[in-house]
């Protein structure tokens, strides 16, 4: 994709959604950095649906803490994986509390050495809570790169480098909301949603569709 054609396919993204954010419901940054630490292999919805009776007692690593593992399993049950998760968000709330002093930390580095958290759950929260220009490559990021021809890779990492370098600077720190809603909700894996999507014309694959 050209550099021209790239610049053009942004600025219908934002036209479309100047102030993209994520779809996981939070008030806190340990509220953030939770839930997405539960998206794993979960959808926002079943995060939300989880976290909405908890949230509003559970604002800091120490609120979790005071919960115990028990009633947080019990609480997070309908979601993937959730005794991992409940362990890891013990462990990273523990961590929190003793290194950090309960407070989120803004280094790629530290929020890696928690528990649970990779580089995606670094680079949403670097990007939605601390104004970082990262791109989070989910599977709907990794997808909708690759199809465009925006930017291809074979693996997470390197679709995530590639975007860092074809993503026009005035975009990148909306970048990774704009390509996860819409292959969250136009480029669908199975069945994209070409004749609904805004840059249908710019795209790889979608313009073969017209």
């Amino acid at each position: 994709m050209t550099p021209a054609r790239r610049q053009q396919l942004f600025e219908r993204l934002a036209q479309a959604n100047p102030h993209p954010t994520t779809e996981l419901v939070w008030h806190t940054p340990f509220q953030l950095l939770l839930a997405v630490l539960l998206s794993a292999q979960s959808t926002d919805v079943g995060v939300n649906r989880a976290t909405a009776p908890l949230f509003p007692t559970l604002q800091t690593p120490q609120d979790l803490l005071a919960l115990g593992s028990t009633a947080f399993e019990h609480a997070i049950r309908s979601l993937g994986l959730y005794r991992t998760k409940a362990r890891h968000a013990l462990e990273m709330a523990q961590l929190l509390v003793d290194r950090h002093g309960g407070r989120v930390p803004e280094t790629r580095k530290e929020l890696e050495a928690l528990p649970g958290v990779g580089r995606k759950t670094a680079n949403v929260v670097l990007n939605t809570l601390y104004g970082h220009p990262t791109i989070a490559v989910d599977t709907h990021v990794f997808r909708v790169a690759n199809r465009t021809g925006l930017a291809r890779g074979t693996t997470p990492l390197a679709v995530e480098q590639a975007l860092l370098r074809a993503v026009p600077a005035p975009f990148l720190q909306h970048a990774h909301h704009w390509l996860i809603l819409l292959g969250r909700h136009v480029c669908l894996a199975r069945a994209p949603r070409c004749g609904a999507c805004p840059i249908q014309d710019l795209c790889d694959t979608g313009k073969t569709r017209v």
